[in-house]
Parts: C-alpha cells; sequence; structure tokens
C-alpha cells in the first residue's frame, strides 16, 4: 500500500523509509560528480543549525503493476534521492557500529534493510550510472568517516533535512511532466537557481528583509536578469580570473555563490567584508537618517566575493541599474546631434565618433560585431565600476583599440574567437590590477597594417570606407 504523500514534507529517513521506491527505466543516468556530493554535504554543514532545512522536492509516479504490487517511480529527483540513499548507506557501513546516540542506531538499523532491498532490486541500463554511483559511493564513505561529520550532522541529514514529495497517478502525465523537465530543458533558468539558494541563505530574523529582496528581483524582467548574468556579469568575473567566458549555464552557478557572513568563520579574508556589511548597516539605520535623508550603498564591485543572502539580491539591482544606465547613454548617442553623454560624463571628441560609430556602422548587426561589441561593453562597465567616470572618454578609446582590433583581424568571428582575444590579450586582468587609470591607458596596443585585415577584401583600397578602419587609422593604429 502507497502511504499518503502527496504534497507532503518529508525527512530524508521518511523518504528513505518508502518501501516502494524505484527509479523507472526512461530516467536518464545518474550524473551527480564528486562536486555534486562536495556540495550537497557543505550545504547541509552551513544549515545544520536550523530546526529544518529544505532540500527540494521529488515527484513520483504511483505505478501499479498486474500482480496488484505497487511502485513510486522518481520522475523528478532522482539525482538527489540517489545521493542521500548513499549517503546513508555509506553511513551505515562506515559509521553504525561506533555510534553513542541509541536514536541514530535505531533509525539507521530500521534503514538497513531497505537501502539493501533497493540497491539489490534496481538495475542500471547505463553504464554511467553504474561508474557515478561507485565513485560516489566512495567519495561519500570518505566524508562520513571524518572525524568532524558527528553525531550531529548524521541527526540533520536525517531528520532536519527534508523534501517536498508530489505524486503523480496518471502514467501519460508522468511521461509529460517527465519530457517537460528533460527534454525541453530544465524548468529553471540559471538565475532563479541563484534566487532559490540566496534565498535560503537569509537569517531567520531576516523575514521582513526577505521579503523585501524577493519583491526587487520579481519587479527585474527575466530576460532581462537572464542577459545581466550570462552577458555581462559572469564575463566579466571569469575574463578577470582570465578564464574562458562562452557560456553561463546551470554549471556555472557556483561563481555567484560565496559566503555567508553569518555561518563563516573569522577569516582573515572575510574581515574587510564583514565590516563593510555591518558598517553599511548601521550608517542607515542612524538616527541622523531620518534628519539628512541620506542612505549609503553598498560598494560593490564585479570581481569581489559575493556575500550570499540579502546583499546578492541588492548586488543583482545595483549592477542590473548601472549596466542599464551605461548601455542606455552609448546606445542614445546613437542619433543624438549632442555631444553624447555616459554615466553623466560628457565624452571627448573621439570618444563620441566611437560611440556613435559603433551604433551606426553598416555591419554592426552581424553576430560577430556583436560578440566583439559585448566583449568592448563588458570592459568599459568593467573600467568604470572600479574607476567611475574618470577619464572615461581614454577608456573608450583604449577599449575600442583593444576589442574592435580582433573585428578587423578576423573574416569571421566567433564565440570562440571572443573569448580567446580576451584571454591572450586580457584588458580584463589589466583593468582588474590596476591602481590609477594611467595604469589601464598606458596598456600598450599594436598597430594593425593592412595585411592584417581579414575582414575586407583583399582588393587594394578595399578597407577605405569601413568606418571602423577609418577611426583605427586617425587614431594611428593602422598602417
Amino acid at each position: 500500500m502507497i502511504p499518503k504523500i502527496d504534497k507532503e514534507v518529508l525527512s530524508v529517513r521518511q523518504l528513505l523509509s518508502l518501501e516502494q521506491l524505484a527509479i523507472p527505466a526512461y530516467q536518464r543516468p545518474y550524473k551527480w560528480s564528486l562536486k555534486n556530493i562536495s556540495d550537497l554535504f557543505l550545504d547541509i554543514g552551513s544549515h545544520i543549525d536550523k530546526s529544518a532545512y529544505r532540500l527540494g522536492s521529488v515527484v513520483f509516479h504511483h505505478r501499479q503493476e498486474q500482480d496488484e504490487k505497487s511502485w513510486l517511480d522518481i520522475v523528478d529527483g532522482q539525482q538527489r534521492t540517489l545521493t542521500l540513499l548513499l549517503a546513508v548507506k555509506a553511513i551505515i557501513d562506515t559509521r553504525l557500529a561506533g555510534l553513542e546516540r541509541q536514536d541514530l542506531k535505531d533509525a539507521l538499523s530500521d534503514l538497513q534493510p531497505l537501502v539493501e532491498e533497493f540497491m539489490a532490486r534496481q538495475r542500471f541500463a547505463s553504464r554511467v550510472s553504474e561508474r557515478n554511483i561507485q565513485q560516489n559511493y566512495r567519495e561519500l564513505s570518505r566524508l562520513v568517516s571524518r572525524p568532524e561529520f558527528s553525531d550531529i550532522h548524521i541527526d540533520c541529514l536525517l531528520n532536519r533535512c527534508q523534501v517536498v514529495t508530489f505524486v503523480l497517478t496518471d502514467v501519460s502525465e508522468a511521461f509529460q511532466f517527465f519530457d517537460s523537465q528533460n527534454a525541453r530543458g530544465r524548468d529553471l533558468e540559471p538565475h532563479d537557481l541563484l534566487k532559490a539558494y540566496h534565498l535560503r541563505e537569509f537569517n531567520e530574523h531576516e523575514v521582513e528583509l526577505k521579503a523585501e529582496s524577493v519583491a526587487l528581483w520579481e519587479k527585474l524582467p527575466s530576460d532581462e536578469l537572464a542577459t545581466l548574468f550570462a552577458s555581462y556579469l559572469y564575463r566579466v568575473r571569469q575574463w578577470a580570473e582570465g578564464k574562458s567566458a562562452r557560456y553561463f549555464g546551470k554549471a556555472q552557478v557556483d561563481l555567484f555563490k560565496g559566503v555567508n557572513l553569518d555561518r563563516i568563520g573569522h577569516f582573515p579574508y572575510v574581515e574587510s567584508l564583514r565590516i563593510a556589511h555591518h558598517f553599511v548597516d548601521e550608517y542607515n539605520r542612524q538616527y541622523q537618517r531620518k534628519i539628512d535623508g541620506q542612505k549609503m550603498g553598498f560598494p560593490f564591485h564585479l570581481d569581489q566575493m559575493i556575500i550570499n543572502g540579502r546583499r546578492f539580491f541588492e548586488m543583482a539591482e545595483h549592477y542590473q541599474q548601472q549596466v542599464s544606465a551605461i548601455i542606455k547613454s552609448e546606445h542614445k548617442a546613437d542619433n543624438d546631434s549632442s555631444p553624447p553623454v555616459i554615466m553623466g560624463e560628457p565624452l571627448g571628441q573621439l570618444a563620441g565618433r566611437i560611440i556613435k560609430t559603433l551604433n551606426t556602422y553598416g555591419k554592426r548587426n552581424r553576430t560577430g560585431d556583436q560578440y566583439v561589441r559585448s566583449m568592448f561593453d563588458c570592459a568599459l562597465i568593467f573600467y568604470i565600476d572600479k574607476f567611475g567616470t574618470q577619464r572615461l572618454s581614454a577608456a573608450i578609446e583604449k577599449c575600442f583599440i583593444w576589442a574592435y582590433r580582433c573585428r578587423i583581424r578576423q573574416q569571421v568571428v566567433q564565440l570562440a574567437t571572443m573569448d580567446n582575444h580576451v584571454l591572450n590579450n586580457n584588458l580584463f586582468r589589466v583593468i582588474r590590477d590596476a591602481r590609477l587609470p594611467d595604469d589601464v591607458l598606458s596598456w600598450p596596443q599594436p598597430t594593425l597594417r593592412a595585411a592584417d585585415n581579414g575582414n575586407n577584401s583583399r582588393k587594394a583600397g578595399s578597407d577605405a570606407k569601413d568606418e571602423l578602419v577609418i577611426l583605427f587609422r586617425e587614431m594611428k593604429y593602422y598602417e
């Protein structure tokens, strides 16, 4: 008989006590890696002081066989459930005999036959599943055998870690659900996963702040958030570290997971963040703010360590506004006869011409040209994030020569071309390491020769009307 678990919250112990658990043949292979295992245990460890910690959801299809045997086929949540089962098996195999707490010994003893029966009857068609199960079980055995993995951690895993369960009774509904989750791409975008993660990072006393953060996040259009993270924040952070930044997906969201200041130890590298975090809050709470109306924002930087929870949402809002303002200012210069202004700073004549040219030249909408524009925009955003509008016109000239050298040299610019150009000639590292604007503006760039031009026809004089080449010539970077 299937227990009534539809729309219920179950502890890990209750989940693994379900005798009818099964993984259907149509499920994809078990692909959780050692990093997934490490992340799960770090996540659990950071929430060990909570009365309950939600791990996500598990969706079942209630399957009835002809002999009236019933099964709970896991439709969604296989990776997590199988990992939890392997973790409990590892605890049973390595720790059960030595446990002092009788309640934990009893709980694990009750689970032992159920776990063994599941592993004995379950068949995995994929060798990928078998390999990952063996590899992850060995890693889990190492983790749970460590001295710091105490009885408290075992209790937390079994009794305070929870999942929400749903049960579907119609097989067509189950397949429809499965297809929607797997075949057409998963339900959540990377920024949605970050939202869920950082909401969990709020402290219990921050209920009002949590509601405010959610409200601000929900006001931002989803497509704008996706662009903000994929096209700007991710690329800048990766390139500043000298790392590739071609694709931003769910496997890359860890880049935007940082430290929880209430849970992490007093390590020296965290103290500057901790000081700024508490000073900003204290400043804004002072009664003088009710008189002068001033409010201090947190001093965010694109390449700094993320502060989990509330500050992450503030950071997203801050950069959504800043990036939008910069991009909007750039493109406003398109048909405007007045001198271009970016972030309130009037541009010099040459910088103004560069921006207007980038917004109007004939081939600007080609895919390759869009990649190069992305490089230019990201570099300019990173410069402004560090130095504000100090010597902004000169910075625009430098970013233009650096980025569009790639466009002029290449007949075809692909995503890999853009990425390789950055990594081989990394302006982002220069900006990151710079102490003063001059450290960036004095960075030398080589002159292009006509023979290097792969973007124009090889016929003599064919580059004479190219708007980009004209600018390069005037700036003495083309001969």
